[in-house]
């Protein structure tokens, strides 16, 4: 094992763990996804907007690339454009990572923002993206378990290994 097939199998475990989670809502009544509860983000619709809009943000960093937007200002997000575009990034960001060589993922990538500035090796980076993204996946199912849903699919990495080694 190595760090390129460690990083890229997180990077396909995100994109497979919020297809999951997506496709579960998607069977929920559409008030599920607005209904509010006490969580950092008041909804699961708001939590699922955070999870997209801090993917495509560390995205842009570890690719090195100017943030075209921000999620971040949509304060209003449309259920459809967030279950679609929290897998679209996820899919590039799954496409990107499959791409990068050892050499990439240990290069120094710089982070300057109104809360932080320094520099970290690129991995670390993309392992902080997936590790905020199944933080909030477990708040999105936390809220819906207060909502009343109790049937939650399985997204543990763990999980997600053990069912890959059991297809072969």
């Amino acid at each position: 094992m190595n760090l390129q097939h460690l990083i890229t199998n997180y990077a396909e475990y995100n994109l497979w763990a919020n297809e999951r989670l997506i496709n579960w809502l998607k069977t929920k009544p559409q008030d599920i996804f607005e209904a509010e509860v006490p969580s950092s983000f008041p909804s699961i619709l708001k939590t699922l907007n955070h999870i997209w809009a801090v993917e495509e943000f560390w995205h842009s960093v570890v690719a090195e690339e100017a943030l075209n937007g921000s999620r971040y200002g949509n304060q209003n997000p449309e259920i459809e454009e967030v279950c679609t575009g929290i897998i679209i990034e996820s899919q590039v960001l799954h496409h990107y990572v499959k791409g990068l060589s050892e050499e990439d993922l240990v290069q120094k990538v710089h982070l300057d923002t109104p809360w932080v500035s320094g520099e970290m090796p690129r991995f670390e980076f993309l392992q902080h993206v997936f590790n905020h993204s199944t933080y909030h996946r477990g708040q999105a199912v936390t809220i819906g378990r207060v909502l009343g849903l109790t049937d939650a699919p399985m997204t543990d990495y763990n999980y997600f290994n053990m069912a890959r080694v059991a297809q072969n």
